[in-house]
């Protein structure tokens, strides 16, 4: 799919490209027989009439030169503005995709979803970058390389129609090698194409595993395990030097096969013509233009080159298009009605939940709990839907968040997680980062509500400090998330784990903001500590991804498997 896409959005270069290539190849094939006919007018000292011809050599050699010089710089344009297309693409795909829940979550998921879905495979961040990068400028050299390659046909099958007409005793040699041509090409092409698939899937399993030892690096270096790892990111790499090293073997084995066969099959086209040119049957002339045409007939090189080159831009489409497998969220037309944006789980199930029934009263507090393992992150997706359920429905004030409209929904979910991503160029865009902006004032009153105005003030350029590079803690990135979501307040506000990294007076005070704050009508929060839970009007306790029982704080403290769960 994607590779026709992209074909058919580059058809004019790629078209403009075949008629350069054509009209190349056309002053090639002409050449030839222009030349042969200078010559034999040389021979016969009729020079003043071989002078026309021989300028209209000159004339085809500049024009051959001069759309030579013209298609390289149509194609390398074309591939350039293919390869941002189809990033474009494949990036807008995978942000309009979301995240995946469940323990396997990661960027994208190659497969589909739904109630019968298998498993889906996620790609991993580095194998995603390496696709976007390198696969996709490999990609983006189709359009151009099958025009080349439809036109790099021509000078073959031209050359052997010119040889037929110049004298078709010649052309029936090479007429009986090109079964073997065709074998070699066929041969080439398919070995080609497998080789350069696991190629790929190597390289990026590599920078799959060199992305996530970047993110570990301070776990690798305290556990000191650098040798060990290094050893486990390079894994791949004997395959990936085995591939390397047979696509070269396939390559050479076909130019080694070709290079005996073309230069026989030459000398075969030559002694013909020098038989023929023995029997009065062909001029000198007539035979330089036969011998010409018979090496632009078996001239498959750079047939070779180009099918080359096609065939690892099609395989690189091919990675890219598994990208494209994955399914986007669709987003409805309506908005939200008047309410206290009150939040009902029907018979909800996801990796991690199994048939969740729940109702959170609009303008409450609840803390949701559980051991590790019990579905809470996959609950909180759900709640402001950053996954779709695969089975149930997930409404708020009586309406199904799949009819929502995107930013109806984004305008009234807030999410704040454990360890958010600082996306604005500066730490006052970081916290108007939203589906709005909400303005500086607005920034600066949720930035004092989640206690992180005083440390951005303490910034080289306060909220107008770079986030890159800047040194902040993980409380501190902490509070810049939650001061975040303070600037963007809705109906519903989702909270996963998004204090965990806070001390107990700091979380303190960001919990007044919550509880009476204007932050949102409806809060649910991820708990971890039994004084977050306490201060909850509701609790929701998981147990193996099914609801074990909700209430009050105290009156489920009672149970002694509700407070093992604190470990208390």
């Amino acid at each position: 799919m994607l590779l026709r896409e992209t074909v058919r959005h580059r058809a004019p270069s790629a078209a403009l490209v075949l008629l350069l290539t054509c009209a190349t190849a056309a002053a090639g094939l002409a050449m030839p027989a222009v030349l042969g006919r200078a010559l034999d007018l040389l021979l016969a000292g009729r020079r003043a009439d071989a002078g026309p011809w021989l300028a209209l050599c000159g004339g085809l050699t500049a024009v051959s030169v001069l759309l030579g010089a013209l298609d390289g710089l149509v194609t390398g344009t074309a591939n350039a503005r293919t390869t941002a297309w189809i990033r474009e693409r494949v990036l807008h795909h995978v942000l309009a995709a979301g995240p995946v829940s469940g323990p396997a979550s990661g960027p994208v998921s190659a497969g589909a979803a739904g109630p019968a879905a298998e498993p889906r495979e996620t790609i991993a961040p580095g194998d995603l970058v390496a696709r976007l990068t390198g696969n996709a400028a490999q990609a983006g050299t189709v359009p151009t390389a099958l025009a080349s390659v439809l036109a790099a046909v021509l000078t073959p099958v031209g050359g052997l129609v010119a040889l037929v007409l110049t004298d078709w005793w010649t052309a029936l040699a090479v007429i009986a090698g090109m079964p073997l041509l065709a074998l070699l090409l066929r041969v080439f092409v398919r070995a080609t194409g497998e080789s350069g698939a696991r190629y790929l899937r190597a390289q990026g399993e590599i920078a799959g595993l060199l992305s996530e030892a970047v993110r570990g690096i301070r776990t690798i270096t305290a556990a000191g395990t650098q040798e060990r790892d290094a050893a486990r990111i390079l894994a791949p790499l004997p395959e990936l030097n085995r591939e390397g090293r047979l696509m070269w073997r396939i390559l050479g084995g076909s130019t080694a096969r070709a290079a005996a066969l073309l230069p026989l099959l030459q000398l075969i086209v030559l002694a013909v013509a020098g038989l023929r040119l023995a029997d009065g049957a062909l001029s000198v002339g007539g035979m330089l233009a036969a011998w010409r045409y018979g090496v632009l007939a078996t001239g498959t090189g750079v047939l070779v080159g180009q099918l080359s080159g096609l065939v690892r831009g099609r395989t690189a489409a091919s990675r890219l298009a598994e990208i494209l497998e994955t399914p986007v969220m669709a987003y409805g037309e309506r908005e939200l009605p008047d309410g206290k944006g009150k939040l009902e789980l029907k018979g909800v199930s996801l990796r991690g939940l199994h048939g969740i029934d729940l109702t959170v009263p609009g303008g409450t507090v609840t803390a949701v709990v559980g051991r590790s393992g019990s579905g809470k992150s996959a609950l909180a997706a759900v709640a402001g839907r950053l996954a779709d359920p695969d089975e149930g429905t997930v409404l708020i004030d009586g309406v199904p968040l799949p009819s929502l409209s995107r930013s109806a929904l984004r305008r009234e979910v807030g999410h704040a997680f454990a360890r958010p991503a600082l996306l604005g160029p500066t730490v006052g865009d970081t916290i108007a980062f939203g589906a709005y902006d909400p303005g500086a004032k607005r920034v600066r009153q949720a930035a004092r509500a989640a206690c992180a105005d005083d440390f951005v003030l303490r910034l080289p350029h306060g909220y107008d400090t770079p986030c890159k590079g800047v040194p902040l803690s993980g409380g501190e990135v902490q509070r810049l998330g939650l001061a975040r979501v303070f600037a963007h307040p809705g109906r519903l506000l989702v909270l996963d784990d998004a204090t965990s990294s806070l001390d107990s007076a700091t979380e303190l005070k960001v919990s007044h903001a919550l509880w009476h704050g204007s932050v949102a009508r409806t809060r649910l929060i991820i708990a971890h500590r039994a004084s977050t839970a306490a201060r909850a009007d509701l609790v929701v306790w998981l147990e193996e991804g099914r609801v074990r029982g909700t209430g009050p704080h105290a009156k489920l403290w009672e149970l002694p498997e509700y407070r093992a769960v604190f470990d208390a």
